[in-house]
């Protein structure tokens, strides 16, 4: 009887080795995974924290390396969701405003004035809104797996303090290549000028632009900012979501329990990195905003009135852009912003 048992259980595992085998030939030896930032700003930080925490979880079995800088699109960001769905990078911890230009519903995060604080952001990202970006995309050959953040965009410039739209007029502010923010900058009477990072540092210092948005936590303070810029606006005009994604094809891919490792992952590496992002941006903790001062900058904050009065110059923005992200998304934005105040 003990015999017969035994040799039950060797031909139960010489069954089970070749299926182990196969399910182990679907895994690649490495996953690649884009970030269009370096490595040592919070958002790419982020990217690795996630990396490491499904090579930990899988032991081994799934190496997401990160390749950041916009290395696997030889620079170009607005490519990054291209590749994505093709499958040349598995996974990807995207801006929206980097997929907006061909994800068109994405530019409801781009709407000027629109989110007036993170709690806003937090109940459309969360609520209806986000789950349909998510169906959407994954429709499209993408799910996403978590959502991670860049910051709102706060303006700096090197010639005045920025208190009422009238005095955007005439300065050369440097902005991302995304329609929606040329148009925003126009109505605002500023005037945007497209260029990689690179290209506009040297351009702040030889005082051919003036100006530039971005994140406080997540870019101006790391690039030192005021190396350049004497004045800042924290005016919450944009905010810049991220989102953490995997390829639906390389998801299917794997086991059962490593996609549940892989999304467990994906929120707790996206909520720790949208914690960094904020952290010294919120009342009473405004940390982020000293830091800026105590080099040097004068730093002006716009209540909800004085926003009313950038808004008021964007409506037309506003309704083009409305048309092209769908109203109804909009409208279900608007009321999830309305419920969180």
């Amino acid at each position: 009887m003990k015999f017969r048992s035994l040799l039950c259980a060797v031909v139960v595992c010489l069954l089970l080795v070749p299926a182990m085998a196969v399910a182990g030939a679907k895994y690649k030896k490495e996953y690649k995974m884009s970030v269009v930032v370096g490595p040592k700003l919070p958002w790419g930080a982020g990217a690795t924290k996630f990396a490491d925490l499904v090579r930990e979880r899988t032991d081994g079995r799934i190496n997401i390396k990160v390749y950041t800088s916009s290395s696997l699109m030889a620079g170009k960001q607005t490519n990054e969701f291209l590749i994505h769905r093709q499958g040349v990078a598995e996974f990807c911890f995207a801006s929206t405003i980097n997929w907006s230009t061909t994800i068109k519903p994405l530019n409801v995060f781009n709407l000027p004035f629109f989110f007036p604080d993170y709690k806003a952001l937090d109940a459309v990202t969360q609520g209806d809104v986000g789950k349909d970006l998510t169906e959407m995309l994954k429709a499209k050959g993408v799910t996403v797996l978590a959502w991670g953040e860049n910051g709102f965009r706060e303006i700096t410039n090197s010639k005045r303090a920025i208190k009422t739209p009238a005095d955007l007029e005439g300065l050369k502010v440097r902005v991302v290549g995304t329609p929606i923010f040329i148009d925003t900058m126009k109505a605002l009477g500023a005037n945007p000028v497209n260029m990689n990072w690179g290209d506009a540092q040297v351009a702040f210092q030889q005082g051919v632009v003036d100006g530039q948005e971005n994140p406080v936590v997540a870019i101006e303070i790391p690039v030192k900012i005021w190396q350049f810029h004497q004045y800042a606006t924290i005016w919450r005009y944009v905010i810049d979501p991220l989102m953490l994604t995997v390829n639906n094809k390389a998801m299917a891919s794997f086991t059962a329990e490593d996609q549940s490792i892989i999304r467990q992952a994906a929120v707790e590496a996206a909520d720790e990195q949208r914690w960094i992002v904020r952290k010294g941006l919120i009342a009473p903790d405004l940390s982020a905003l000293e830091t800026l001062r105590q080099n040097g900058m004068e730093v002006v904050e716009l209540d909800e009135k004085a926003r009313s009065a950038f808004r008021a110059k964007t409506t037309a923005v506003y309704q083009k852009w409305t048309d092209v992200i769908g109203a109804d998304l909009v409208k279900k934005a608007e009321a999830a912003i309305a419920a969180s105040r």
